[in-house]
């Protein structure tokens, strides 16, 4: 008997009504009596020859409109969860060869070296030859560096590329050798490939081997140092569309705190005055310096918000609060917020599954979840972002 697949679970697989699972099928496509899938009308050629063994995307089978289904779903079924329902808006999709930063891994094998994503649930990697998720100018750098990595590396590493305003920031976690021939060779790699930093982390810490002027990051147009190994946005595309969201969500609130504010992607693009806090002190510092470079009214403040959440009096001060917390969510300072009488609050959130707890917290405190924006920046993965406004009337 054949089934229609109906929609995709969070981990890609396709899914018909009666719970028949299977992999690469999107929705429309017919599941027959032996577990053939026969596409169907949302199902596309996958582009890119290293699919579905390269583990850098899971969906690229799927349509932009059954890739934004599946977005929208994911943020649904985890606010089914928890007894929750909110209007959930159209996705943002980054489109393709978008991606600004990317972590690959590299290995000597064989002679030579491979660098790339590593294989599906496999520590394989997979030697990148073509890449439709990265910019074109990262995925450029691959095939010079990876004759360098086969001079020059130890074993194995991950390598963390990153665009900034200044070219390309690489950052080997991983041993280099030592020798004079070796550093002449990242020396004229840099030099030819537009790299803006080259760093090597052995296990005590970055150390800058190539940085001809210090590296950085604009952020709400303002030039923000950025410390090797930083978090940033995926994609110019995401970012924009959080942004905009959060500015949104939040109106012309005259005085904003940003939690877990990082370099300050949303900190710098707030109006009026912003009080911002991390946990991360490079990454504070630098928000610090940037903001006082550009003569922006932010004072941030190094504060772990696990440990020492605001308070819910802390709180009362602002007339709206932004959050974006990693993956486990931030259910310390939830717990504060959901006391306390802050009118507005924006949560930007990259797992739906802690978003949506902490949304039950927020609920059961009296605020209204209004709407949520999913925004696709990691492009034909499972990877769901989401940016959602809660109000509190009164």
């Amino acid at each position: 008997m054949s089934d229609v697949i109906v929609r995709v679970a969070a981990r890609g697989d396709g899914i018909t009504a009666d719970g028949r699972h299977a992999a690469y099928a999107a929705p429309g496509d017919t599941l027959t009596a032996d577990n053939m899938v026969v596409p169907g009308p949302h199902h596309q050629t996958p582009p890119c020859r290293h699919f579905p063994v390269c583990g850098g995307c899971q969906l690229q089978h799927l349509d932009d409109a059954s890739y934004a289904d599946f977005l929208t779903d994911r943020i649904a079924g985890a606010l089914a969860a928890q007894g929750l329902t909110a209007p959930i808006r159209p996705p943002a999709l980054s489109p393709s060869h978008t991606r600004r930063r990317a972590t690959l891994h590299a290995e000597a094998k064989g002679g030579g070296l491979q660098l790339g994503f590593s294989e599906q649930a496999s520590h394989a990697i997979v030697d990148l030859r073509e890449c439709w998720i990265l910019t074109p100018r990262l995925f450029a750098l691959v095939a010079p560096l990876r004759k360098l990595l086969a001079r020059a590396l130890k074993g194995r590493a991950r390598v963390h590329l990153t665009e900034l305003d200044q070219g390309i920031d690489v950052l080997i976690e991983g041993t280099i050798a030592d020798s004079l021939a070796i550093a002449e060779a990242i020396t004229a790699f840099c030099s030819a490939n537009g790299v803006a930093r080259f760093a090597i982390d052995d296990g005590i810490g970055p150390e800058t081997r190539w940085e001809p002027e210090a590296v950085t990051i604009t952020l709400g147009g303002v030039a923000v140092p950025f410390p090797a190994g930083s978090f940033l946005q995926a994609t110019q595309e995401g970012e924009a569309a959080l942004v905009a969201a959060v500015r949104e969500a939040i109106g012309d609130a005259k005085i904003s705190a940003d939690l877990f504010a990082g370099l300050g992607t949303f900190a710098l693009s707030l109006p009026g005055k912003v009080y911002a806090a991390e946990a991360g002190r490079d990454a504070i510092f630098a928000l610090k310096a940037g903001a006082a470079q550009a003569g922006r009214a932010v004072f941030a403040e190094h504060r772990d918000l696990f440990r020492r959440p605001l308070t819910s009096a802390e709180c009362d001060r602002f007339a709206a609060i932004v959050l974006d917390p990693p993956r486990a969510g931030a259910k310390e300072q939830i717990a504060q917020l959901a006391g306390s009488k802050v009118p507005v609050i924006a949560y930007v959130s990259c797992n739906p599954s802690s978003f949506a707890r902490d949304a039950e917290i927020l609920s059961k405190g009296g605020y209204t979840l209004d709407w949520i924006q999913p925004v696709g920046q990691f492009r034909w993965s499972t990877h769901a972002e989401l940016a959602a406004r809660f109000s509190r009337q009164g």
